[in-house]
């Protein structure tokens, strides 16, 4: 099973690849792992640096639509001209541009299969801009969430944030995220109403949805993982902040479920 492996925002393919090396090496040799580099030139993720050295890239520096868009035209050279992947793998803005890109693909090709079978996201979401632009409507509760846990984000991955509390660093004010499945009261997630949502509008393919409960950034998570059809998705919480975390038992699920997705995405 060949993997394209999309990196967050600020950071890098070599960057990924490091944070996701405990779980694959769980992982027998009939998987392999494509990591590429945003096409953009960027300043490094908050507290970054303080681990990894430049370069850095992204996939876009503002959510404006026309930029969400610039980047799936780029997806669409990299599949055709690097191709075929069985699964796309994705952290943070990575998950975003592969979310984004299936629910664009559900919109305007519905006909058409996705260019790959199954996707992990890990600490993902959803542009709230594409969202919007698809025809989604977004509640004041959706943009004060968003809003809100995005600035917590900056503050708690900061250097300096980093510096003074290390793990402890991560907390989310969100209160009891969701049941352990990780399912919501599909009319309130969050801010969106998924009973209202248009439903051709749903990633069709099988998701895994990896998520820390800590992380500032989890609710946008779990809507993301409400578009994929729940009987083809798995979700699971690491537990951690807006990170890949290292530990063994961790490392054991998330391999798992890479495992799951491929069997998945077979009989599919």
């Amino acid at each position: 099973m060949r993997f394209l492996c999309l990196h967050g925002k600020g950071t890098s393919a070599s960057i990924f690849k490091s944070q996701t090396a405990s779980f694959r090496a769980k992982l027998s040799k009939s998987f392999t792992f494509d990591f590429v580099d945003g096409f953009l030139p960027s300043p490094a993720a908050a507290g970054i640096d303080l681990f990894y050295p430049p370069p850095y890239y992204s996939f876009w520096n503002t959510f404006a639509t026309p930029d969400v868009r610039k980047a799936h035209a780029w997806l669409r050279d990299l599949l055709a001209r690097d191709g075929p992947y069985d699964g796309v793998m994705c952290f943070s803005q990575g998950c975003s541009l592969i979310a984004s890109f299936c629910l664009y693909h559900q919109a305007e090709t519905p006909d058409e299969p996705l260019p790959f079978k199954t996707a992990i996201f890990i600490c993902g979401g959803a542009p709230m801009q594409a969202l919007e632009d698809l025809g989604i409507e977004i509640s004041q509760e959706a943009r004060d969430v968003d809003n809100k846990s995005a600035r917590a984000l900056a503050e708690q991955a900061s250097t300096d944030a980093i510096l003074k509390s290390g793990l402890d660093r991560w907390q989310n004010n969100h209160g009891a995220l969701s049941s352990p499945e990780g399912r919501l009261d599909p009319s309130n997630v969050f801010g969106l109403d998924f009973t209202k949502m248009p439903s051709h509008l749903r990633i069709k393919i099988p998701t895994v949805h990896i998520y820390g409960s800590k992380d500032p950034r989890c609710p946008a998570s779990l809507q993301l993982s409400h578009f994929s059809d729940p009987r083809l998705t798995k979700t699971y919480d690491h537990g951690g902040g807006h990170e890949v975390p290292r530990k063994a038992e961790v490392s054991e699920r998330i391999a798992q479920l890479v495992e799951w997705s491929t069997v998945a995405a077979r009989v599919a």
